[in-house]
């Protein structure tokens, strides 16, 4: 016997051009200075999702700051750089435009504006004391959802590890997914967020948190993923595609935002640690390998993975059919242009006991649906090679 949470912002746009909306929730949650949390890039882009956002809010008559600091994998550093712009222009809230290392990001701002101690210290779940200042998160790529989620992933330089602050308070307020704001997103950061967006989905339709609305929005996800991600990376204007993907990233997240995730995750976050490495490739080369170990578990899931993805399981065993998700796991990934081995991104095996030892205490770990041992994270590794 157990019983749920279930979370998400408590307002979602969703489809072409509803981030004309951003206005008008700002002026709802009385914001009057919010700080415009990004990175340099799309700070940069003439008529970018950062100059459009800033043209709702000036249209409004709304004054905004633009913080440019972000950096892949947020750093404990760029939070608190983000936290005195912050207090150096008198903002009153947080509005993060970008991809998941904005809104992660922004989120740190948010924590460090309103709690005293070093931010990783809060380290865990339900750490936060204090509601944050009020966020809203702009997204601008279908696959790392963290503009929906309660989890603030930073990176500590100093120990190369990466931790997260699961929170509801971490929760933003109002999410926008505008399909027009992903149509300049590159190739690449397409198919690894778009890969990210999957691991989420399968992890926690596998996951032993998982319960029947967790699964109902995990497998609409896994569908539209296989349905529409090789047609996103070939021709990043197609609006249809972008929609669904962004459709597909927001149902993940609401699954594993609570039905939690797994192994996958809880190495992926050694990798981009150890080696600053984009959390969506990482996980996008793990999850064969982890899916593949995982397989014992609960083979009749693998079976639904493999049909939701476009297998053909008739006449198949349960067992046949299950190895077949993971074959079109690897076919998405290689057809999208994943790389196909972590040795190509300069992973040392050297390394791997220590990222083992880390991975086991991530909190990503504890949910996975089959328990391993150090021996079976080094070997996972190894073998994703």
């Amino acid at each position: 016997m157990r019983y749920y949470d279930y979370l998400s912002p408590s307002v979602n746009f969703m489809g072409p051009g509803c981030v004309k909306e951003l206005a008008h929730r700002c002026q709802l949650l009385n914001m009057k200075k919010p700080l415009v949390v990004t990175d340099e890039f799309l700070a940069k882009v003439e008529n970018g999702p950062v100059a459009q956002s800033r043209a709702v809010l000036q249209e409004a008559g709304i004054e905004s700051v633009v913080f440019t600091g972000v950096e892949p994998n947020p750093k404990i550093e760029n939070c608190y750089d983000g936290l005195k712009v912050y207090q150096d222009n008198g903002c009153d809230s947080i509005i993060t435009v970008g991809g998941g290392s904005a809104h992660d990001c922004g989120k740190g701002i948010g924590i460090a504006a309103t709690h005293d101690k070093p931010l990783r210290e809060y380290a865990g779940i339900e750490t936060l004391d204090n509601p944050l200042p009020p966020v809203i998160a702009v997204n601008t790529t279908a696959g790392t959802a963290s503009e929906v989620t309660r989890h603030c992933v930073l990176t500590d330089r100093a120990t190369k590890l990466k931790f997260v602050i699961v929170s509801w308070r971490n929760v933003p307020l109002v999410s926008f997914n505008d399909p027009m704001m992903m149509l300049s997103v590159p190739r690449g950061l397409t198919a690894a967020t778009g890969m990210d967006a999957l691991t989420h989905a399968i992890e926690a339709y596998v996951s032993v948190d998982a319960n029947p609305v967790t699964d109902a929005a995990a497998i609409q996800s896994i569908k539209l993923i296989a349905g529409n991600l090789r047609q996103a990376v070939a021709n990043g204007a197609n609006v249809k595609a972008r929609e669904n993907m962004a459709y597909a990233s927001y149902l993940a997240s609401l699954a594993f935002n609570n039905g939690n995730l797994g192994y996958v995750h809880a190495m992926a976050h050694q990798l981009g640690g150890q080696y600053d490495m984009a959390h969506g490739v990482a996980n996008a080369m793990l999850l064969p390998t982890v899916e593949e170990y995982n397989l014992i578990s609960n083979p009749e899931k693998f079976r639904d993975i493999a049909v939701f993805m476009g297998k053909n399981v008739d006449g198949l065993s349960v067992m046949e059919a299950a190895h077949l998700a993971v074959d079109a796991m690897r076919e998405l990934a290689e057809d999208v242009g994943i790389p196909s081995g972590l040795a190509q991104m300069g992973v040392k095996e050297e390394d791997f006991d220590l990222m083992a030892t880390n991975a086991l205490k991530d909190g990503n770990a504890f949910s996975n649906p089959r328990k391993g041992t150090k021996q079976d994270i080094i070997d996972m590794f190894r073998k994703a090679m």
